[in-house]
């Protein structure tokens, strides 16, 4: 199950243990939201993107969108998101889980600036009932990330 191996990895961070699972679905930003008790734009959402032929994962705020045109002068192509059926077999993750921890081998993770916003905030831990608070520093180390990226719109400061 996704949500052990998120459970192993955080693990070597100290942080398993800070892992929130719900009675409910926390599977939408909206959902998230209300099993935390918290505003939407604080649940780091991860968008699971197709790269010629390796998933790129993009955590960002619960309230951006992401902007086609920032995307594309980023990564130098069409953002293309994966199919349902893709992103579980190329992230490691089911859609309502996914998350930039315990990710396959080869999948790049890219924070978006929209997070920079916030001292904390909210991804999912590999399932569609779980989450976990972070500050960014710690989202930065436990993420594994590659870069800050620019590739939204929508968000408030």
């Amino acid at each position: 199950m996704s949500i052990e191996r998120v459970k192993a990895y955080l693990k070597q961070y100290d942080m398993e243990e800070r892992i929130r699972e719900f009675d409910v679905s926390s599977a939408t930003v909206e959902l998230a939201a209300a099993a935390l008790a918290c505003k939407p734009q604080r649940i780091a959402k991860t968008l699971s993107f197709l790269q010629g032929d390796k998933a790129v994962l993009v955590c960002t705020a619960g309230d951006a969108k992401v902007d086609n045109h920032k995307y594309k002068e980023q990564f130098g192509m069409k953002a293309k998101m994966l199919t349902f059926e893709e992103v579980e077999e190329m992230t490691g993750h089911a859609v309502g889980g996914v998350c930039p921890f315990a990710v396959k081998e080869g999948v790049s993770v890219y924070l978006d600036v929209s997070l920079k916003r916030f001292e904390t905030v909210y991804p999912a831990c590999g399932s569609a009932n779980s989450a976990i608070e972070l500050t960014i520093p710690e989202l930065e180390k436990c993420s594994g990330y590659e870069a800050w990226v620019d590739v939204c719109k929508g968000y408030t400061d």
